[in-house]
């Protein structure tokens, strides 16, 4: 069976990487054949995260590549689209490209990207865009989601088949290492430069715990932000790299402030982080409360106090560590990773064909 996946990004963005790319070797095993073309390649993504900004050019020219693609694309048996195929642009666009291709739709969202439209300032945009992801979802023939908030949307925007399909790793790639004696320790934060500015929620409780504590935040992929009081290292994000990066690390956190964007996040940084064998600590937002058992894997802290309590106990036990740690591993294993996603989602896109 062969697929044509549309995605928002290249493998340089984590959204696409993470919930089509990584499947393309793991899909070919159950017989799907899986092509994928993205709409923003990764020198634009590299050039965003540079200088927070898209030229328009180049965003011209992939949007007309893209039409091009799917108006003459004959020989896929399924579409499988992240979010959506043209950004910014109305449904009637979109719809009449989608009607043309003809084709068994499934899309895919890991993220709340409809409340980039229907909650946006400008009331021209919630106008003309605010229903657009619900009348896409809506005339999808399945609808696969991150999180039960992105499947609550889905099944309200009138969706005819939905299938949560959590954010997951790869197991190969994170191994369970025994940690080498290194002297202080370490918390980490993995995100995008987009995302680095939630470290600001607990810059308060990082400092304070630091004057009790020996320890250094590692921060990878984010741009620098001001930690006052905080010891920072940071260090640039690379897929080659990001294992090893958190591996040697011995508490890994998010923070989130609790808001509707944030609801439709799908915790994939405590993913990692349990991967590697590590105690979380995050923010009791949208699924980071599914993911996290309070006092077993690690800790759910949604105030100041929370956070300093959780940080400290952590910081100060290695058998706590230890076993929370070897908890997190082990729901990974069960429940979030790609070994276990790969077939279910192969039988999800041989039951949308069908």
């Amino acid at each position: 069976m062969s697929v044509l996946a549309a995605t928002r990004y290249g493998p340089l963005g984590a959204s696409s990487r993470m919930r089509i790319y990584q499947y393309v070797d793991a899909l070919a095993e159950f017989g799907v054949d899986l092509r994928v073309s993205e709409l923003i390649d990764d020198r634009a993504v590299a050039f965003f995260y540079q200088h927070g900004w898209r030229p328009v050019g180049p965003r011209i020219r992939s949007y007309a590549k893209r039409i091009v693609l799917v108006w003459r694309e004959q020989n896929a048996s399924i579409l499988w689209v992240e979010k959506e195929l043209l950004p910014w642009l109305p449904y009637g666009v979109e719809h009449t490209l989608l009607v043309h291709a003809h084709k068994p739709l499934v899309l895919d969202y890991d993220d709340a990207i409809f409340h980039m439209y229907d909650r946006n300032r400008f009331w021209l945009v919630q106008r003309a865009l605010g229903k657009k992801i619900g009348a896409l979802m809506e005339m999808a023939t399945t609808v696969t989601v991150g999180n039960s908030y992105l499947a609550a949307r889905a099944l309200a925007a009138g969706a005819h088949n939905v299938e949560i399909i959590p954010t997951v790793v790869d197991l190969r790639r994170y191994p369970v290492c025994v940690k080498a004696e290194q002297e202080g320790l370490k918390i980490v934060w993995i995100g995008s430069p987009a995302t680095s500015k939630y470290l600001a929620l607990v810059a308060g409780p990082l400092a304070t715990v630091a004057l009790r504590y020996r320890y250094r935040l590692i921060v990878i992929g984010g741009r620098p932000a001001s930690l006052p009081g905080v010891p920072v290292e940071w260090r640039p994000w690379s897929a080659e790299t990001e294992a090893a990066d958190i591996s040697e690390c011995d508490i890994g956190i998010m923070p989130l402030p609790d808001e509707p964007w944030e609801w439709g996040k799908c915790g994939y940084k405590l993913i990692q982080y349990m991967a590697c064998g590590l105690p979380v600590v995050a923010s009791p937002v949208g699924v980071n409360r599914d993911i996290v058992s309070n006092g077993t894997n690690g800790f759910l802290a949604g105030t100041d106090q929370e956070w300093m309590s959780a940080l400290s106990e952590l910081l100060e036990s290695a058998q706590m560590r230890s076993s929370m740690g070897t908890a997190g591993r082990v729901l990974v294993e069960r429940n979030y990773c790609l070994q276990v996603t790969a077939p279910r989602l192969a039988a999800i896109l041989r039951d949308a064909a069908g």
